[in-house]
């Protein structure tokens, strides 16, 4: 990874947000691909994947989580505040860490359960996509209690702001 930048590249912060409203899409579009996935495994229609907005959805986020970490490792991000302690700037490595494990993880299971008609892959990526909206939830926690409490630019940061 390169010095970590001043800011944000415009392109790194347009993926973030385009992975957020996809993850908001996703987590209004599940019913379709659950019910279309339970007939599969009831045998109802035949145990082969169909298009499915879900499912193409899905694999368009995997791409563009890829780009991210892509640009992250090849561009870097800014440095976390000096003034943060020891332990909020461990906290953030690791909750970036396995916010992207999770992202990858969740696609990745989501995939085997719809390509191959996988229950064991379909609970996995139950589990990881509750996994993950719980870190999701901490990382938007986490950004507030930067920008109202700790008063750091880290929020203003993913938006394009100085």
């Amino acid at each position: 990874m390169k010095k970590s930048p001043k800011a944000y590249l415009k392109i790194q912060i347009y993926l973030h947000w385009i992975v957020v409203a996809l993850i908001i899409f996703q987590f209004i579009l599940h019913g379709e691909i659950s019910l279309l996935f339970q007939y599969r495994m009831e045998g109802l229609i035949p145990n082969v994947p169909s298009a499915s907005p879900h499912a193409i959805v899905g694999t368009i986020m995997l791409i563009l989580i890829f780009w991210r970490l892509w640009l992250r490792f090849k561009h870097g991000v800014p440095s976390i505040p000096k003034s943060n302690r020891f332990l909020a700037k461990l906290g953030a490595k690791h909750m970036h860490i396995l916010l992207y494990a999770l992202l990858i993880a969740t696609s990745f299971f989501g995939m085997l359960a719809w390509v191959f008609g996988l229950q064991l892959a379909s609970l996995m990526h139950i589990i990881t996509v509750y996994a993950l909206l719980a870190t999701i939830y901490l990382h938007i926690f986490a950004g507030l209690l930067h920008h109202f409490v700790l008063k750091t630019n880290v929020l203003k940061r993913i938006f394009g702001m100085k």
